[in-house]
């Protein structure tokens, strides 16, 4: 099966020949052959990279016709990036399309340049549903003519609080519209959406939820908590010319890491929201040319990443949910090239492992975190396979080239390899860097509880604030001060909190705690001397809360660096 087969017109057979797409993706095959001939709406699942952009634009764009200046289609997804890759995905498409205009709207660009682009006139606008809703509400945005709605990543957008956004963008659009839903995976509030929003919409389901790539093997690294920043070094280190992906939790964690492994000489940025448009431009442009060997990235920033020859994609933490680990390892291992996800875990999060293992149905490797002499013959390894790559005709200008060579033909043979060698990799032979071991116990314990040497804390918030145990986890991992702090005991009551930490630790997470808010009330910390029962970790999943009798409660440790 070829594009040719498809029955698409010839301007797009010619742009996809130029771009040298001959074969469609399932996906793409699928939901193409569905669109050309059927007007009912369509729910589309499929992985991260498997070509979902060309699956909806090219259909669409088959069934514009020549001169048509009306707004026909709006396609809605949760990320800038996203909106710029998918806006310059269909230009590229519609190369020989006369006429056609697209037009992306996001958050971070000054909403005046794209008030004037709308202006202008335009047959597709991609967006993100805030700017989009902004836009709506300016009345600048009209979308009761519009005959395709595209939802693209429709879970993440629902994971991101755009429910709001969409809600109102959709109610502005006609009840004569085609609706396409694409998405990862099919959760609760995607299959709310398509209830409310589509009638009798079509499935096109293209490989299993949550399962891997089949071009991505799957690694893990066992240290402790305080070790993580350490074995991600000698990690990279191992991995001489590494091109990829490091995924961190926060923005904060993000740029924390990225200026670390600058200060020590990787090649490396950051990528998260705060980060402004020009300069993610900037970063991106200087990634795909390889000046960027490693992106130290968020999973939201991470979204409309579209690279297709990453080498390795790297977990510095674990993902909140699992199925974000599936996006993640979708990074990497595209277009036929083999990739590698490695986790940085410690032996409380080796049951994670396991989960991810029946997710994805693929085995995770365990790997022994290299010390000095592993890197030092991994790196000499790699030299030498340049080496042996090299052009040296190409190098070679003439009588200077000669010269040099006469000069160290003078050199014994031994003294100049044992030099360069020296010169090469001094900064990995000094003394004592990368000696201790960093692996830890890959034994699966089961959790304890700090009954000794612990102290209860109450938090003056509750159920009826808000307050849960996902909330108390994300307050203490946003202050630096309280990281690797380890949780034991816990107890959720309607007008206040109680844990436990470490003897140890409790002044210190009273007075960091009682500086903190909580929805813009101060919070309130201090000792408290009532009982609490235990957190049960595997029965807390999301937003799912699911208590064992009555409130009882297993230890949960953050490692957070």
């Amino acid at each position: 099966m070829t594009f040719k087969d498809l029955d698409l017109n010839l301007e797009l057979t010619k742009s996809l020949d130029d771009l040298e797409f001959l074969s469609p993706t399932p996906i793409q095959e699928e939901a193409i052959k569905f669109l050309l001939k059927s007007k009912k709406d369509l729910v589309a699942l499929a992985q991260t990279g498997t070509g979902k952009t060309a699956a909806f634009a090219l259909p669409i764009l088959n069934q514009i016709k020549i001169g048509e200046k009306d707004l026909l289609s709006i396609i809605l997804c949760p990320t800038r990036e996203l909106c710029l890759q998918i806006s310059q995905d269909i230009k590229k498409y519609a190369k020989y399309s006369r006429g056609v205009k697209v037009v992306p709207v996001y958050g971070g660009e000054k909403i005046d340049i794209q008030i004037r682009g709308l202006k202008r006139g335009t047959n597709i606008v991609v967006g993100t549903p805030g700017r989009v809703h902004d836009l709506i509400r300016r009345k600048i945005l009209k979308l009761q003519n519009i005959k395709w709605l595209v939802l693209d990543e429709a879970d993440e957008m629902l994971d991101m609080g755009f429910k709001d956004d969409l809600d109102a963008i959709l109610g502005q659009t006609p009840k004569s519209r085609q609706t396409l839903l694409f998405s990862a995976t099919i959760s609760k509030s995607v299959r709310s959406i398509a209830r409310q929003y589509m009638k009798d919409a079509e499935e096109v389901k293209v490989g299993e939820s949550n399962v891997g790539a089949e071009m991505v093997s799957h690694e893990y690294y066992v240290m402790g908590a305080r070790d993580r920043f350490e074995v991600l070094k000698r990690v990279l280190d191992f991995l001489p010319g590494v091109y990829g992906i490091l995924f961190c939790r926060t923005r904060r964690e993000t740029q924390d890491i990225a200026d670390k492994l600058k200060q020590a000489q990787y090649d490396t940025e950051a990528l998260h929201g705060e980060i402004s448009q020009s300069n993610r431009t900037k970063i991106m442009g200087r990634f795909k040319k390889k000046q960027i060997r490693l992106l130290v990235a968020t999973d939201v920033a991470a979204r409309g990443i579209d690279v297709n020859n990453l080498s390795h994609v790297i977990n510095y933490n674990l993902p909140d949910q699992n199925e974000s680990y599936t996006h993640r390892s979708g990074r990497t291992g595209r277009a036929e090239n083999h990739g590698i996800s490695i986790l940085l875990i410690t032996p409380r999060e080796l049951r994670k492992v396991k989960e991810l293992e029946r997710m994805i149905g693929k085995k995770f490797e365990y790997k022994k975190i290299p010390n000095q002499k592993d890197i030092y013959q991994k790196q000499i390894e790699n030299l030498l396979l340049k080496i042996e790559k090299f052009d040296f005709e190409e190098f070679y200008d003439g009588e200077q080239f000669t010269k040099i060579a006469d000069k160290l033909k003078k050199i014994n043979k031994d003294d100049l390899i044992n030099y360069f060698i020296a010169d090469k990799f001094s900064h990995l032979s000094s003394s004592g860097k990368n000696v201790r071991d960093l692996n830890a116990s890959t034994k699966v314990r089961e959790r304890k509880v700090m009954d000794r040497d612990s102290v209860n804390i109450k938090i003056n918030f509750g159920k009826k604030q808000g307050f849960d145990v996902k909330k108390v986890f994300a307050l203490i991992n946003s202050n630096k001060k309280l990281r690797g702090l380890e949780i034991g005991k816990i107890n959720l009551m309607p007008e206040h909190f109680i844990f436990s930490v470490e003897k140890r630790r409790v002044n210190e997470t009273v007075r960091v705690l009682s500086g903190s808010s909580f929805h813009g009330k101060k919070i309130i910390a201090s000792e408290s001397k009532e009982n609490v029962g235990y957190y049960k970790r595997s029965s807390y999943q999301g937003k799912k809360k699911v208590y064992q009798g009555k409130k009882k409660y297993k230890s949960k440790k953050l490692f957070k660096k």
